[in-house]
């Protein structure tokens, strides 16, 4: 009998997974590819609601308290939501500062970083635009320091990590040359936007943002900015009114009626749109934007 519970226990440790939080779902689709069938990914937040205002439902604290690793955008985007929850979730492993808290924020460089941060610019976020994974190309960036979170945390499993994450690297340098070449169609779009979500992807493939539907980020537009707005759009032949999936649309709709410009629905995380894997959310967003 004892012999059968030390087998029992040894087997249950060799099985025991990494429990990996993730903020939101582009990232749970980046560490499972890299953490394999050895971690458990969670995904905290749904990718149908706004990113910024994510509902702390009890729910979370159990996820939170088993964590090994919690991945978080940073940037400020969690900061409405994710704090009170680890305060009551009390997992030392994920605290700030601690070794398993990865603020994927510090791997990248950020844009549209204010320099001056006051209420009166709306809801801005000091240390820039924290929206940063429409970029196709920071998905690189971010499976690099998943990889070296897990290899820091399970070290005994390095070689598959690596393995993993060197075949993912592969695959997603070849899809980004066949996806940069199809964008070379989408240069020369200009577009108005409802909130800057958007501005990364806008920057790597030189579309040019007029306008915001926001006056300021975080302020539903009013009557006076939207009637503005209608001008610079019938100014400027703007090509599309992009829309994201939780922000009203009742503005958009008004203005496309007025100015007969599309309104074209856009995911800013995989699963937004319904999507599956982190190709079909990016093929998604280059398809609505550039058809």
């Amino acid at each position: 009998m004892k012999k059968i519970f030390i087998l029992v226990l040894f087997a249950t440790i060799v099985s025991a997974k990494i429990n990996i939080d993730t903020t939101y779902s582009t990232f749970g689709a980046v560490a499972k590819k890299i953490g394999g069938d050895k971690v458990k990914v969670t995904v905290l937040a749904n990718p149908k609601y706004d990113p910024h205002f994510i509902v702390p439902k009890p729910s979370l604290l159990s996820k939170l308290h088993r964590a090994d690793i919690l991945i978080i955008n940073g940037g400020g985007l969690e900061l409405g939501w994710l704090p009170p929850l680890l305060r009551a979730a009390n997992n030392a492993k994920i605290n700030n500062g601690a070794k398993g808290l990865l603020d994927l924020s510090h791997h990248l460089p950020m844009i549209d970083i204010p320099t001056n941060v006051s209420r009166a610019f709306g809801d801005i976020h000091a240390q820039g635009n924290p929206h940063y994974t429409t970029d196709p190309h920071n998905i690189t960036n971010i499976a690099k320091a998943i990889w070296q979170k897990l290899i820091k945390t399970d070290p005994d499993n390095k070689e598959l990590y690596t393995k993993n994450y060197e075949k993912f690297q592969n695959n997603w340098q070849k899809y980004l040359q066949n996806y940069d070449l199809n964008m070379q169609n989408c240069h020369t779009k200009k577009v108005v936007q409802y909130h800057e979500l958007f501005n990364y992807f806008f920057k790597r493939y030189n579309i040019k943002n007029y306008a915001n539907i926001e006056p300021l980020p975080g302020i539903a537009p009013s009557s006076k900015h939207t009637i503005k707005l209608i001008n610079i759009i019938k100014k400027n032949n703007i090509d599309k009114i992009v829309q994201d999936v939780y922000h009203e649309k009742k503005t958009a709709k008004f203005i496309s009626s007025k100015t007969a410009v599309p309104v074209v629905v856009i995911p800013h995380d995989l699963g937004a749109d319904g999507s599956k894997t982190l190709e079909e959310f990016y093929n998604n967003i280059a398809q609505k934007l550039c058809q």
